[in-house]
């Protein structure tokens, strides 16, 4: 692949970019504080602005290596971060680069994390030359899977007891995008 690092992505509601120290308690209050986001992910939820200061801190210092992907869902109407989408996974042999995401539960069912997925994935495609985008959702959590789908990845089958959350071992169900496939809805 050829890395590019977290660059800056617009649409029309939202800028995808990187996290910034001034990020923490937005991104506290929004997301990390709130146990319904947290739910079906593997890290708990966060009990002080200080432990989000931590987590944005290591991202702000990650941003030199041009493979790691961590970008703020920042609402542009607000003008702060109501989530995030990073890549949680890569595979230099396969191209491959697999997504993860959350947003605060105030924002859920409005189509802000299929906007923020959609921007990224011509990105990866045609800047950092992966082949294949994937991400995998708890069977508990198909509002997740629908936001795949809504993006053009095709479901695969799921995984039984593969992927572990706050709810324990859990199965995995697993979407993907080729970048022929995509490529081919261009056209």
């Amino acid at each position: 692949m050829e890395h590019k690092g977290t660059v800056s992505i617009e649409t029309s509601r939202l800028l995808l970019r990187r996290f910034n120290e001034k990020d923490a308690e937005a991104a506290y209050k929004n997301w990390e504080s709130d146990a319904k986001v947290t739910k079906y992910l593997r890290w708990q939820t966060y009990d002080d602005v200080h432990e989000t200061e931590r987590v944005i801190d290591e991202w702000i210092r990650s941003y030199h290596d041009l493979s790691f992907y961590q970008w703020a869902i920042e609402l542009k109407e607000i003008g702060e971060p109501i989530g995030s989408i990073s890549v949680v996974e890569q595979d230099e042999c396969t191209n491959k680069v697999h997504i993860g995401y959350c947003i605060g539960s105030r924002w859920w069912h409005q189509g802000i994390t299929t906007e923020a997925f959609k921007a990224i994935i011509p990105f990866l495609f045609n800047e950092v030359k992966a082949d294949r985008i994937e991400a995998q959702h708890d069977p508990d959590n198909p509002h997740s899977g629908n936001v795949m789908k809504k993006c053009g990845l095709k479901y695969e089958g799921t995984l039984r007891k593969a992927d572990w959350s706050n709810r324990g071992i859990v199965d995995a169900c697993m979407y993907s995008l080729l970048r022929e496939e995509w490529m081919e809805e261009r056209i």
